[in-house]
């Protein structure tokens, strides 16, 4: 079956990548990175559990796809920190990134049996393309950088396989039980993680700025809601793409807000990628 999108699944993925862009711009700006992805959790089990007790458990069908789902978001949260350990933030984002679109698509076929047009295809591709072009703005990566680059690939991978189960389990549940559980399940993991690592001492490391991570997990966890909105409503492959032009988004913010330089590169980058979002909506 061949599937396109419609204009209000573009528009709330859009949003949702700039907001994905927002709470990483607000992340990168916290020097301790695993209390900053703890307050993100702790957003998410406020949140989860509150939409979890106004809407009440799903249905049977639906929690194997929750609980893989959570168990995969906790993997790729590890895996992220990991990459921006090994490696510089501009080389192992994009590279993340980058990747999960055309897995998702390769993924979705074969998984899913779900297709899309050859104009949504080669936008996929385009846009995966640029995205990962940006991993090369630096000049080719040394030896020494291989197992960053690794680290970045395998969160691609993390990346793509939640997308997958994400595109069905939010057909066997609605949306918001779907989210609130995964949410929820995720939060509380990810904390109680974090807190066998850092013992006691990390309840006063997550005091030194409570404000940014929270705001930030609360603006995730709204950007991928919109995303799993989508997913009942279009391919899985095109939203992965569009969703990711949060890179994009990033840039742009720091551009503006940060003074950074944007540069040929990174402009060229972008021109690519809003290439892609064209031939996707391509009829």
């Amino acid at each position: 079956m061949t599937v396109g999108l419609g204009a209000d699944v573009v528009v709330a993925v859009l949003g949702a990548a700039l907001l994905h862009a927002t709470w990483n711009a607000i992340a990168h700006g916290m020097s301790d990175r695993l209390a900053g992805f703890t307050l993100i959790a702790l957003s998410y089990t406020a949140i989860g559990g509150v939409a979890a007790l106004c809407t009440g458990p799903p249905p049977a069908a639906a929690w194997p796809l929750i609980l893989a789902s959570a168990g995969v978001h906790v993997a790729y949260q590890v895996a992220l920190m990991l990459s921006y350990r090994l490696g510089q933030f501009s080389q192992v984002y994009p590279l993340a990134r980058g990747t999960a679109p055309w897995v998702v698509t390769v993924l979705s076929y074969v998984v899913l049996r779900q297709g899309v047009s050859g104009w949504v295809l080669a936008g996929v591709l385009v846009i995966s393309a640029g995205l990962t072009g940006l991993v090369f703005l630096g000049g080719r990566p040394t030896r020494r950088q291989v197992p960053a680059l690794a680290a970045a690939f395998g969160t691609g991978l993390l990346i793509a396989t939640y997308t997958v189960i994400d595109g069905v389990g939010v057909h066997r549940a609605d949306v918001l039980t779907y989210a609130a559980w995964m949410f929820l399940l995720q939060g509380v993991a990810v904390v109680l993680l974090a807190q066998a690592v850092r013992g006691r001492a990390l309840f006063a490391q997550l005091r030194v700025a409570p404000i940014p991570g929270l705001a930030g997990g609360t603006l995730s966890l709204i950007a991928y809601g919109l995303v799993l909105w989508a997913q009942t409503r279009g391919a899985l492959a095109p939203i992965a793409a569009l969703r990711e032009t949060s890179i994009i988004f990033g840039a742009l913010i720091g551009a503006v807000f940060f003074r950074e330089s944007l540069g040929r590169g990174r402009a060229l980058a972008g021109a690519v990628v809003l290439a892609g979002i064209v031939l996707i909506n391509l009829p």
